[in-house]
């Protein structure tokens, strides 16, 4: 783990200095923890790359929001080292990044000011009560068989918070960050559930189940679950999308479109030139095609 390095005590003023002021920040505080129960696997690297890879926000645009996976997030000011690692989550109203002028290496909310506005966590096995805390069942979660603790002892201490035992995920996005949208995915049952904070407390929201979509009226934006293939693997990911089900394409995506796009042109331009009687070397020539490929718009036509 890496050493804590304390700030020098601040004498104490009227009115009281902020957090901000007195609290550790990102650089004192460790970025990593190495026994963190539920370590990610590749799936863990790969969506959430196609979570902000597809992000598109009307209202926000990449400086003045923050996405990040498996980053500490600070959240207590009363316990200063307590944290949680979310799969992913969204700022909003925050600059990309930290003062303006760094990377982030952890999130601490007495600094930023803002608590995340979007937190998505990725079911893995032993995990389901610390991600859906009350809302968990047998079936909800996905369960190791050789390694799970019974559900009945982690629901008993995850709803039992100590001063030396922080509380669950979900009792944190709820309680101490009040996120107003907090999604969970399990990419073993392809399920996607969708808790909304609705005064002061998680309300799941109804979610159909052939074509299920959240969406986050305030953000106008929904996230979905999308088969296909992202960085060469086939699977069930979760993406975002716009209010008529349309998919946001990656940066990578929108290049090919336009490059077959731009393609689709030229051949076309090249039918049309031919149409007039011009030579397939002169229409080459003025296109910057190859003879083969005019010779096979002209062959297709």
């Amino acid at each position: 783990m890496v050493p804590i390095t304390r700030k020098p005590a601040l004498e104490q003023v009227d009115p009281p200095r902020s957090p901000r002021e007195t609290l550790p920040t990102m650089y004192d505080l460790p970025s990593e923890n190495p026994e963190e129960p539920g370590l990610p696997d590749e799936f863990h690297d790969l969506q959430p790359q196609l979570l902000s890879r597809t992000l598109r926000l009307s209202g926000y645009t990449r400086e003045n929001c923050f996405t990040a996976s498996d980053l500490n997030l600070y959240y207590d000011v009363n316990h200063p080292l307590w944290y949680k690692r979310p799969d992913w989550f969204l700022a909003v109203d925050v600059p990309r990044l930290y003062d303006g002028k760094d990377l982030r290496r952890s999130y601490v909310i007495w600094q930023e000011g803002k608590s995340p506005y979007v937190a998505i966590e990725f079911l893995s096995p032993g995990t389901g009560v610390e991600d859906l805390g009350r809302f968990y069942n047998e079936t909800s979660g996905v369960v190791n068989a050789e390694s799970a603790t019974p559900a009945g002892n982690l629901m008993e201490n995850a709803l039992e918070p100590t001063a030396t035992k922080p509380p669950t995920k979900l009792e944190i996005y709820e309680r101490y960050l009040r996120i107003p949208h907090y999604l969970v995915y399990s990419r073993y049952t392809q399920r996607l559930r969708y808790f909304k904070l609705d005064g002061g407390q998680y309300q799941e929201q109804s979610l159909s189940l052939e074509n299920a979509i959240a969406w986050l009226a305030d953000l106008e934006i929904g996230l979905g679950v999308w088969e296909g293939m992202f960085e060469d693997v086939p699977g069930y990911w979760l993406r975002w999308c716009d209010d008529a089900g349309n998919w946001f394409l990656t940066d990578t995506e929108q290049e090919r479109v336009a490059r077959e796009q731009a393609q689709t042109q030229l051949l076309q331009a090249a039918r049309n030139l031919l149409a007039t009687g011009m030579e397939i070397a002169q229409v080459a020539k003025i296109l910057g095609l190859s003879e083969v490929q005019v010779e096979a718009v002209q062959s297709s036509h």
